[in-house]
């Protein structure tokens, strides 16, 4: 084999594994989402998507959860980063303690953080305990689709804040010390070196973690199902209840067209904002 083909032949088995399991079951999805009944290209099953009542509910709580849940994470991870990346000793033993919750599942997640905000919970007994509360309180429920929200983005930032950390840990790592002593030679501080120093070598670790963690968010369905049901719907556990509760794959499969135009336009918004010049990376 010539070595002008060799490029070709070496990506050739991870082509054929994406087209298998990606491109193929991405095709089916797309066209039974698009698909009427009569067998004709339309978007009925989009409007009945759009129609249904939970639907708009089911949007404004994934995008809200996205807005509030990435930002939180991002200035934690950022905080943790520095920090890890400061310490002499025992930084390896930090970053493993900070990234234990990635060794825990979405469901498990929910879980724990169900213990902690139900009834009989762990809350309501340190609450009752120092008389703060005289019976318990009703954190989850459609009373309280405000608690129930805190507790869902509480339960996302302690699940996956550490995905973040370990991105930017390791594009923390990459930056060449010479430019913080550069930064310090002409009088910069710790804030003046973070903000023109680290942040714009960063950005690219910045982008990864970001189109990472944003499209994680909008697939967001454990957490949320363990902690509310379906008093608070987000978009994919509606993609769950039509494909599996309402036996209609085809609304199911709107869904999931939805949900991946949100992560391509996030992705793209990212890739734009966070754009790195050639000049200026590490």
């Amino acid at each position: 084999m010539s070595s002008r083909w060799l490029p070709y032949a070496l990506i050739a088995p991870a082509t054929v594994f994406t087209a298998a399991l990606f491109l193929y079951p991405f095709g089916l999805v797309a066209s039974q989402a698009f698909t009427g009944s009569d067998g004709a290209f339309g978007l009925d099953h989009f409007r009945t998507m759009a129609d249904h009542w939970k639907f708009a509910g089911a949007l404004k709580n994934t995008l809200w959860l996205a807005i509030i849940v990435v930002p939180l994470q991002l200035c934690l991870a950022l905080a943790l980063a520095q920090m890890v990346t400061r310490l002499q000793k025992g930084r390896d033993t930090m970053l493993y303690i900070w990234t234990i919750p990635l060794g825990i599942s979405d469901l498990a997640a929910g879980i724990i953080w169900l213990a902690i905000f139900e009834q009989t919970g762990f809350l309501n007994t340190l609450l009752m305990g120092v008389g703060v509360v005289n019976e318990p309180v009703g954190f989850l429920g459609y009373a309280n689709l405000g608690t129930t929200l805190l507790a869902v983005v509480m339960a996302e930032v302690w699940r996956a804040t550490a995905i973040v950390l370990v991105i930017l840990v390791s594009g923390m790592g990459l930056i060449p010390k010479e430019y913080s002593e550069a930064a310090e030679v002409f009088g910069a501080g710790a804030w003046a070196k973070f903000w023109r120093v680290t942040l714009p070598l960063l950005k690219p670790s910045l982008q990864t973690a970001l189109i990472l963690r944003t499209i994680l968010a909008f697939e967001v369905f454990a957490v949320v199902a363990v902690l509310s049901g379906t008093q608070f719907p987000v978009l994919m556990g509606e993609t769950y209840e039509w494909q599996f509760t309402m036996q209609d794959g085809s609304v199911a499969a709107a869904y999931a067209m939805v949900i991946l135009a949100v992560s391509i336009l996030s992705t793209v918004f990212y890739l734009r904002v966070l754009r790195t010049p050639e000049g200026v990376r590490a």
